[in-house]
C-alpha cells in the first residue's frame, strides 16, 4: 500500500525536525602536519594533513597547499577557518549538525592572542560555543590518567611542531616547557633535538620540590603524541630520567580521545578549561 502523499509530507517534516533538532558535538586536534578529529555520530577518527589548496591570497609552498598551522598555533587564520570547515563537513555528513559545542585542544605555550586566533577561527566555522582544553591536560585524561588526582604526574606530549612537558596536580597544568621544532623527519626527532627534550623535561623534573619529585618518579613518564615511539628518546628518557617511561596506547590520538571523553564529562571540562590559560 503506497502512503499518501500528505501522510509522507508529514513524515519528511517531523524526520527533518527531529534531524535539525539533533545537536552534537566535534573534537579537534590541530596539528602543525596532520589534524585529528572525531564528530558525534561517526566512530572513527578522522586524519588529514594540516594543510588546504592554496586558493585564497597570502603565502603558498610550493606543493600549492597553504598550511596554517605553526608549532600547534594558528599562523594563517583564514586558511585555518578553511580546515575546521573541511574537517566538519563530516558532521554534516553525519546529521550532527548545527553542533551544540566543540572542544579543540591548544598548546600550553600558546599566549593570548594565539588562543583568540585559533578560537575565533573555529567559532566562524562550527558557529556554536568552542572551548579550549590545553593538549597535555586532554592527551592526559585520553591516556588514561586521572588528572584530578591531588597526587602530581608527568607527561610529555612529542607533536610534530611543539613539544610540551607538563606537571599535571589537582587538574591542574602546575608547570610547563615548551620546545618549538624547526623540523621533523619520518625517521623522528633528529639527534640534537632529542637531546634538547631530555633536558627540557630533566630540568622541569628537578625543578619541582623535593617531595613531590618524589611521587613523580614513583608514578612515571607517560608520553603522548604522534612522536610519541620514538625508540631512541625513550631510550634516552628513561637513562637520564632513571624512572619509568610508558608510551600511552595509540599516543597520537590521545588529544583526540580526551577531548572526546571531555565532552561527555561537562563538569570535569569546566574545571580543566577554568585551569587553562587564557581559555
Amino acid at each position: 500500500m503506497s502512503t499518501p502523499p500528505q501522510t509522507a509530507a508529514r513524515t519528511g517534516e517531523q524526520t527533518g525536525r527531529r534531524r535539525r533538532d539533533v545537536r552534537g558535538y566535534a573534537v579537534l586536534d590541530l596539528g602543525t602536519v596532520r589534524t585529528r578529529s572525531l564528530t558525534s555520530g561517526t566512530f572513527a577518527i578522522a586524519e588529514r594533513l594540516s594543510a588546504v589548496p592554496a586558493g585564497a591570497p597570502g603565502t603558498t609552498a610550493p606543493s600549492g597547499l597553504r598550511w596554517p598551522i605553526r608549532h600547534g598555533v594558528v599562523a594563517d587564520p583564514a586558511a585555518c577557518r578553511r580546515l575546521v570547515d573541511i574537517v566538519l563537513y563530516d558532521a554534516r555528513l553525519a546529521g550532527a549538525w548545527p553542533l551544540e559545542r566543540i572542544l579543540v585542544g591548544v598548546p600550553v605555550a600558546a599566549t593570548a592572542s594565539e588562543r583568540r586566533s585559533l578560537r575565533t577561527a573555529v567559532i566562524e566555522a562550527a558557529e556554536c560555543p568552542v572551548v579550549l582544553v590545553e593538549e597535555p591536560l586532554a592527551a592526559a585524561v585520553g591516556a588514561g590518567l586521572d588528572v584530578t588526582d591531588p597526587r602530581p604526574c608527568l607527561l610529555l606530549d612529542v607533536g610534530a611542531g611543539v613539544v610540551e612537558a607538563v606537571v599535571i596536580h589537582d587538574g591542574a597544568i602546575t608547570d610547563a616547557v615548551a620546545l618549538q621544532l624547526s623540523a621533523t623527519t619520518r625517521a623522528g626527532l633528529p639527534w640534537p633535538t632529542v637531546d634538547s627534550v631530555v633536558r627540557m623535561t630533566a630540568g622541569l623534573l628537578h625543578r619541582m620540590p623535593a617531595h613531590l619529585r618524589a611521587t613523580v618518579r614513583d608514578g612515571g613518564l607517560i608520553v603522548t603524541g604522534g612522536g610519541a615511539g620514538q625508540t631512541r628518546l625513550l631510550n634516552r628518557l628513561r637513562s637520564t630520567l632513571r624512572m619509568p617511561v610508558r608510551v600511552a596506547s595509540e599516543p597520537a590520538h590521545a588529544t583526540v580521545y580526551g577531548l572526546t571523553h571531555l565532552c561527555r564529562q561537562s563538569g570535569l571540562t569546566a574545571r580543566l578549561a577554568q585551569g587553562s590559560r587564557g581559555s
